[in-house]
């Protein structure tokens, strides 16, 4: 792969061709959209990523590299996509009747729940697998359901494991429209099911219910939530954004794993995600704040991005494929500059004052 050059249509994540044998990071493509209550799409998330991230450049001053290098993106076997269809099917009843839970609804609800922990023991497997032989794994949505089961191999292999949770959503309702694995309820599963979670700090949060606003509360200080008006209103009062970061890291251990919920960001980043909210965080706030992570001596221990959705109108539109790939990129590079894996850059460039 030269990164000075359009690459091969047909290679891999960003024009690497790296085997997965050879490759440090796996990254697990998970096409599921079974619970997505607004709009579904999230399916074709890692297809759009894939696409998008060939036209990426991959030089980075900040990273200090001029490419990224021993990444592989593995497809899910054809089982998963099977599996998703069945569920979202038994989900669409449900949905069509607000959630509610009647004697016709109830079978479709306990068939997505059964099929959601068949996911769920699928991912956490090939996680394990992956964390034996030495790898780092992500995770590449799909709807914000699917990382539970890679979270919890990780934790369990990290003890006072802190995560940073960037979304527009708490996601700690015990379960959403009867779906106890939904999308929305990912973090309260994490909270349950991960004694080893010792902190959760959620950024971005901007869309929550009362359920959601007494588990915060009930929770703290292993839930530390930074919400988005938050957030605005110290930028209103002249708050530097570093500052803020520094605020937003300080609760974090050492060791820290990044859930990256995309409509965390502005809506005019991801349109076209399953549950776009008003407001949340520009594009440059948000690599800054995993930036600072990277410099702040923590170690990245895993990671997912979830919730990327392409046009369901355009199919040229591109948009969310290709600010997913550029936060995706940003993940994988900081996971493996803190893991010591990274490729420094041959040569630094530098820039006067005036940018020439």
């Amino acid at each position: 792969m030269d990164p000075n050059n359009a690459c091969d249509p047909d290679a891999g994540l960003f024009g690497l061709d790296t085997p997965p044998r050879s490759a440090d990071l796996h990254l697990l493509a998970i096409p599921w959209d079974a619970t997505t209550s607004y709009r579904d799409g999230t399916r074709r998330g890692p297809a759009a990523i894939l696409r998008a991230s060939h036209q990426l450049d991959m030089y980075d001053r900040a990273l200090e590299i001029t490419h990224l290098e021993n990444i592989a993106m593995i497809d899910p076997p054809p089982e998963i996509a099977a599996l998703n269809a069945e569920a979202r099917a038994h989900a669409e009843v449900v949905i069509a009747a607000a959630g509610r839970e009647t004697p016709t609804t109830r079978p479709h609800m306990d068939a997505v729940n059964e099929l959601s922990e068949r996911l769920n023991g699928w991912v956490r497997a090939e996680t394990a697998a992956r964390l034996e032989e030495g790898r780092w794994v992500g995770i590449v949505g799909g709807e914000h359901s699917v990382p539970l089961g890679a979270i919890e191999a990780i934790a369990s292999r990290h003890p006072g494991l802190g995560i940073l949770h960037i979304d527009a959503h708490a996601d700690l309702r015990r379960a959403y429209e009867g779906f106890s694995n939904s999308h929305a309820s990912i973090m309260d599963n994490v909270l349950r099911r991960c004694p080893e979670v010792a902190r959760l700090v959620q950024v971005g949060i901007r869309d929550l219910c009362d359920e959601e606003a007494s588990a915060i509360a009930e929770a703290k200080p292993r839930v530390m939530t930074f919400f988005d008006r938050d957030l605005a209103d110290r930028t209103f009062a002249g708050e530097p954004w570093a500052t803020t970061i520094a605020a937003i890291l300080e609760p974090l251990p050492e060791k820290v794993y990044i859930s990256f919920d995309i409509d965390g960001l502005s809506p005019d980043l991801c349109p076209n995600t399953g549950t776009p909210v008003p407001g949340g965080l520009t594009y440059n706030q948000a690599v800054a704040l995993v930036t600072a992570l990277g410099r702040s001596g923590r170690r990245i221990v895993g990671f997912d991005l979830c919730e990327v959705a392409p046009s369901r109108v355009d199919p040229t539109d591109e948009w969310d494929g290709n600010v997913g790939a550029r936060i995706l990129y940003q993940l994988c590079g900081w996971t493996l500059r803190t893991q010591g894996r990274i490729v420094p850059a041959s040569a630094a460039v530098t820039h006067d004052v005036d940018g020439r």
